[in-house]
């Protein structure tokens, strides 16, 4: 054991090592580490946390390493103002020279909820921030990382506002179809609270039949990824006059108690997100309730984003060189596409601001079939409240 001379003697040379480095940093003649760059990236996820990958760059002028003293690195991801993630690394050795200092941070998915409330109250918008900052006790100075500032931006139910004119086919021997015509439908966001997120549907309806139809109920079902996230059913009779146009109100609701579960899916996916909603009706013909799904009222929407911006294998690395200190090297810019395939599904590609505006440029037909006859109405074809439908429908109105 040191006796205590020796003890007090190397005490003394430590604070005398000390207070030169200090001094040797005041003159200019020791550097002070400064981080150059952050890059992040996701890493495995479960159902309860995300792991969030994270490189410092530092750059060390000195031709020593910096080690004495300690260096900490405390660390943050946000969205939209909520901490989703933070973590504090102690003990950081850092070469002279450039180096990247490699750590990771957890973030619990039963945050994400509470970000998607945020998220869609703010218009389908979201800022991530990414604070990071190192500090070294021996120098007692803290230096700051790059802001890292991203936008990421969705469009998840806009392709829904449509004035396409879409059969509505009973399947029953005892009508000829169709039994109904859409020919308009609306989509807008509720009041979303914690619970629920709210969207609100309407499905202007045209009878070309010559009696009224009731329709006493119009059902859902929402997944995102096949994760069932809401199903429900409206309580309200409608009946739509003969010859007639009505408006029948419905709201779906997103549990948001689900939306965990599907930020895995979405992860696991690439950052790549299908939302479904299907219809169904019950409609009462010839005294007997059917229930009809309303297979050409399918709603899907491929969303896509890139929340750090390196979901093509390239590091967006947001680092000092920026003139406002934000980073984003991926060179975000508004603007997205949207491609329909096939079955009218719209495929929307975020740009790299992770923007998400879609244009489904698909025309379904709907195809009247009274009595033998067999029009075929493309996506400009309307039917009017008066009756005189521009499908030319030669339908006789009645349900038999």
């Amino acid at each position: 054991m040191l006796g205590t001379g020796k003890l007090k003697y190397a005490l003394v040379a430590v604070v005398v090592l000390v207070g030169a480095v200090g001094a040797a940093v005041g003159l200019g003649v020791v550097g002070a580490p400064s981080v150059t760059g952050v890059d992040n990236a996701f890493g495995p996820v479960d159902d309860s946390a995300t792991v969030i990958e994270t490189d410092l760059q530092v750059s060390n002028p000195n031709p020593i390493g910096v080690s004495l003293g300690g260096l900490t690195v405390d660390y943050a991801v946000s969205l939209n103002d909520i901490r989703m993630a933070e973590g504090v690394k102690e003990g950081v050795d850092v070469e002279t020279g450039n180096s990247t200092l490699p750590f990771t941070t957890e973030m619990d998915n039963e945050k994400i909820p509470a970000w998607w409330v945020s998220h869609i109250r703010n218009g389908e918008s979201t800022t991530l921030t990414v604070d990071a900052d190192v500090h070294s006790s021996l120098l007692g100075e803290s230096f700051g990382a790059p802001k890292v500032e991203r936008s990421i931006d969705t469009d998840l139910i806009s392709q829904f506002n449509s004035t396409e004119t879409r059969p509505v086919n009973a399947n029953a021997p005892v009508v000829s179809d169709p039994v109904l015509y859409v020919n308009e439908t609306s989509a807008r966001w509720g009041q979303v609270d914690n619970e629920t997120t709210p969207i609100e549907m309407d499905f202007t309806v045209y009878n070309p039949k010559s009696t009224p139809v009731p329709i006493t109920e119009i059902g859902y079902n929402i997944t995102m990824n096949d994760v069932a996230v809401g199903s429900g059913a409206t309580n309200e009779t409608y009946v739509v006059p003969a010859k007639s146009e009505e408006t029948l109100e419905t709201q779906t609701e997103i549990d948001n108690s689900k939306l965990d579960e599907w930020w895995v899916s979405h992860l696991e996916r690439n950052q790549v997100t299908e939302l479904r909603i299907d219809f169904y009706a019950k409609i009462e013909i010839a005294g007997t309730t059917h229930t009809v799904p309303l297979d050409e009222m399918t709603y899907t929407e491929t969303i896509e984003t890139d929340m750090f911006g390196n979901k093509d294998g390239s590091a967006a690395s947001d680092d000092a060189g920026s003139d406002d200190g934000s980073s984003d090297s991926s060179g975000d810019s508004d603007g997205s596409t949207a491609t329909p395939g096939s079955d009218g599904t719209a495929t929307t590609t975020a740009s790299d601001d992770g923007s998400l505006v879609g244009d489904d440029t698909a025309t379904p037909t709907a195809t009247p079939s009274d009595g033998g006859s067999t029009t075929t109405t493309t996506a400009t074809t309307t039917t009017t409240a008066s009756g005189n439908e521009t499908t030319g429908d030669d339908d006789d109105g009645g349900l038999l």
